[in-house]
């Protein structure tokens, strides 16, 4: 039989895992990985091991070979883990104690796979694949014996443990040994011989203690291991396999995991025939199935999103599962996707988003019990408040903007709401700040909330909210009264000018940028003509920035006389030189009357220049020039007559 498609929107939701596996996978590939409850055990294409938690983040790593690793298995304890590689080395490791074992191969190991109670039990085991099925179990003098379970029909791809019964794959089929009774019960053959079963290995996972999975190309089998009846065994073994469901899928599979009564299965998608472009791949999808005695129904589906998913093969990706929560996990060799089963919560989400208000409202109406219309905002608001009962206060400020729309009375209960958990800077960002706005007394509490613990984000708010929305002279008295506990804190400083600004209090503002020395400053006194309220601060901003300043004063000698200017500088004559040395470049007649000055503050400050100057100045009362500072020669040409100083 072959799959039938229904179901109304997924079942699951994905998301990359990230932080320290996004490092991990910029610079290497993902080969295999192997979840436990508490922690995931990566292995890549450079022989690398990585533990990491739930999150992604790396908490152990072992340097095992410098080739793949092929496989990683844990014990049902998580305290024991066995890895092996493609250049042969095979190695089981204590977590937490120094016991472990270490044997190199001539040969790739595929596979291997420790007892679920190795850490428990006296007689440690443990199975390898290679070209034989090995089984290795210490003794009670401490030494490892190996045992073959089986050999001589290709190399072995994949072995699956559980309880007593270990189920392997090689080119013919599966089969599966039971290890208490050292008994082979089965041989399930591999349907499609065609397919190369490198390039399409065999998947198999334990549903329960007896019931095994098998997905092969695309063709699924759960097989249930059952006893014989003692009345029938005569020289056959004490269970037997039934297949109680077959059936052929559209695509490859390459992974499978249980879920309840159905299927996770992980598939690849081949290129499609019709498509000219050989280098053309689809994205591996993610279904939930339901398996039926000869077909399936599809209950789910999603294509997922992975870097380089046009250059993946079939083996390329793999699916495990964790038991204790209903977390999937698609690894492939860039990424690796963690696949959660939806909640309630997250259906009425999707229902909303594809704007199914009366499917919504029934959802609503099982998880809220209190909606009796058909309300989109009222579903809205008991999403809201669900959302701060389970403490995911930024997302519920974020749904706030698409439910509580214009409504300013909703708005203000809300923040109110938010003020009485201590969540005012959750919604702070999402209040509505254009054609609607709230009573300023709302903003003014939170920049209030701000100013109590975060001076960053009360200046962010301050440059992002316009200044009508509150009172801007109660919120100016507020950062004084800060500053007067914290005089120098620069954000505050940089905070209040602002505030001054937007108040048309330039000069104050003017006084902080200058004792800042804040690169806004000369901004400022362009855009609001400032010049006036300079003129006491000529020398404020020449130590700030010389050659700034004095390009602004000589651009507006209209504003600023060079009278007054002069008079500013007057003591401090290294900066006089500055200005009055610009303004005779820009016109040699312009300043006459400050030249014999200029001739002693060349002398001082710039003799390079002093000759220059005197060739070039028709206004030098030469008798003031001190004939102890220099000795020039001019041309003829320059001064008529002037031969030696």
């Amino acid at each position: 039989g072959i799959c039938i498609s229904y179901g109304d929107g997924p079942s699951y939701k994905s998301t990359l895992l990230s932080n320290g596996v996004t490092e991990i996978l910029q610079k290497d590939a993902a080969s295999c990985m192997t979840v436990h409850d508490k922690f995931l055990a990566l292995g890549t294409h450079f022989g690398k091991v990585f533990l990491l938690d739930i999150q992604g983040n790396v908490t152990q790593k072992f340097e095992i070979s410098s080739v793949k690793i092929n496989q990683i298995s844990l014990d049902e304890s998580g305290e024991h883990v066995g890895i092996c590689s493609e250049d042969g080395k095979v190695q089981v490791i204590g977590l937490y104690t120094r016991e472990g074992f270490h044997e190199n191969f001539d040969c790739p190991i595929k596979v291997v796979a420790l007892h679920p109670q190795f850490s428990r039990s006296n007689y440690k085991q443990f199975v390898t694949g290679g070209n034989k099925l090995l089984l290795y179990e210490r003794n009670w003098l401490n030494r490892w014996k190996t045992s073959v379970l089986h050999e001589g029909e290709g190399s072995i791809t994949n072995i699956q443990w559980r309880a007593n019964l270990i189920a392997w794959s090689n080119n013919v089929g599966v089969k599966i040994y039971d290890i208490g009774t050292k008994q082979r019960i089965t041989n399930v053959l591999r349907d499609n011989i065609s397919l190369r079963p490198d390039m399409y290995p065999c998947s198999l996972c334990w549903k329960d203690n007896c019931t095994l999975i098998v997905g092969w190309g695309t063709s699924i089998k759960i097989c249930v291991v059952k006893e014989r009846n003692p009345t029938e065994m005569r020289d056959l073994p004490s269970r037997y396999v039934e297949i109680v469901s077959a059936f052929e899928t559209e695509f490859f599979i390459s992974g499978l995991a249980p879920l309840a009564d159905q299927l996770v299965t992980l598939y690849f998608v081949k290129e499609n025939s019709d498509q000219m472009d050989e280098e053309f791949r689809a994205r591996p999808r993610l279904d939930i199935i339901q398996p039926l005695p000869e077909s399936c129904e599809e209950i789910s589906s999603d294509a997922l999103t992975v870097r380089n998913f046009q250059d993946n093969e079939c083996r390329d990706y793999r699916l495990e599962h964790s038991d204790g929560e209903s977390l999937f996990y698609m690894i492939s060799p860039k990424d690796i996707v963690v696949a959660k089963e939806r909640d309630q919560d997250d259906h009425i989400d999707w229902l909303l988003e594809k704007k199914k208000y009366e499917e919504a409202l029934m959802a609503a109406e099982i998880s809220f019990k209190n909606i009796k219309r058909h309300d989109v905002q009222k579903i809205g608001m008991a999403y809201i408040n669900h959302l701060v009962e389970k403490g995911d206060y930024d997302s519920a400020a974020r749904k706030c903007q698409k439910v509580l729309g214009k409504n300013m009375e909703l708005w203000e209960n809300e923040v109110y709401r938010f003020k009485t958990i201590g969540q005012l800077k959750a919604i702070s960002q999402y209040l509505p700040r254009g054609d609607l706005r709230l009573r300023p007394a709302i903003y003014e509490m939170i920049l209030h909330e701000f100013l109590k613990t975060d001076y960053e984000g009360f200046a962010t708010l301050i440059r992002e909210w316009p200044g009508e929305l509150y009172n801007n002279m109660a919120i100016v008295q507020t950062v004084t009264d800060h500053l007067r506990r914290d005089p120098t804190n620069r954000t505050l400083l940089t905070t209040l000018a602002e505030l001054y600004t937007y108040d048309q209090r330039y000069d104050r503002a003017l006084e902080i940028y200058l004792r800042l020395r804040h690169k806004d400053v000369y901004q400022l006194i362009h855009k609001h003509n400032l010049f006036s309220s300079i003129e006491d601060k000529i020398v404020l901003l020449m130590d700030f920035d010389k050659e700034k300043a004095v390009d602004m004063l000589l651009d507006n000698e209209d504003k600023i006389s060079t009278d007054r200017v002069v008079e500013e500088l007057a003591d401090r004559p290294e900066l006089l030189h500055v200005y009055l040395h610009k303004l005779f470049k820009r016109d040699h007649h312009k300043g006459q009357k400050y030249h014999g000055r200029q001739i002693v503050l060349y002398a001082e400050y710039d003799r390079p220049n002093l000759l220059p100057f005197l060739r070039d100045s028709t206004h030098c009362p030469l008798e003031k020039v001190p004939s102890s500072h220099v000795v020039l020669t001019c041309r003829p040409a320059a001064r008529p007559g002037f031969q030696k100083l």
